[in-house]
Parts: C-alpha cells; structure tokens; sequence
C-alpha cells in the first residue's frame, strides 16, 4: 500500500465509505482506485488528489498532506545516483536489494532520520 492509499483508506473507513461507492462518486472505477490505493498504479494526479480532497472536505493542512503523501506514492521509484558520492550510491543499492525484508521499525526510525536531518528543507522528495 502507498502513503496515499493508507490515508485515503483511512479516511474512507472513518467515514463508512467503501471503495466502490467513493470510485463512483469520484468518477473512476473501483479496480483503478483499488490500484492506485495498493501500489500497482503510478501516482495518482494532481486532479484526482484535488477531487479525493474535495470529497472528503480536506482543508487547509489535511489537504497539503495528502498532496504531500501522493507525492511520495509512486510504487517504481528510479534513483539516479550518477555523479554523486559512492555513499550515496551504496544506500541506493543496499534499499533496492533489502527494502522487502526492512521490517517497519527500521523503516520508521530510517524515515525520521531523513526527515529529521532534512526538515528545514521544503521540497516535494522528503
């Protein structure tokens, strides 16, 4: 599952709104939204993120961090490490060939560490 998708989740279950019913409000159908929530799409548009906001009523912070979380949703990520430090280019290799056997506390305390370091940097990548 994305960071998109388990927060669109989250909001559908904390209103009692199943997937079909939201897919077909929103105009797409269940098997797509199905995709994009687990990963097997690419990330969802910024017109589509608009209109799950809207249909949910999302404002203000809670609609920037769903952009946010789309933003970070894409499920085949590339890191082109050409012309960066060997450093750089050994973390790239050991998550790609580790990333499925992280377990979810290494991932969260990695994750803090990044944002952490890097929280003064606004940008869409952290």
């Amino acid at each position: 599952m994305t960071p998109f998708g388990g927060k669109v989740r989250q909001l559908r279950k904390e209103r009692l709104i199943s997937l079909k019913k939201m897919a077909q409000d929103l105009g797409v159908s269940s098997a797509y939204f199905s995709a994009l929530e687990h990963g097997h799409r690419g990330q969802p548009s910024s017109g589509l993120v608009q209109q799950v906001c809207g249909y949910f009523d999302l404002m203000w912070d809670e609609a920037e961090e769903l952009q946010q979380l789309a933003s970070l949703s894409h499920p085949r990520v590339v890191v082109d490490t050409a012309g960066l430090s060997p450093k750089a280019t050994e973390l790239a290799n050991i998550l790609a060939t580790r990333i499925h056997s992280i377990d979810d506390d290494t991932l969260e305390w990695i994750l803090a560490e990044i944002q952490g370091r890097y929280s003064h940097v606004r940008t869409s990548r952290y």
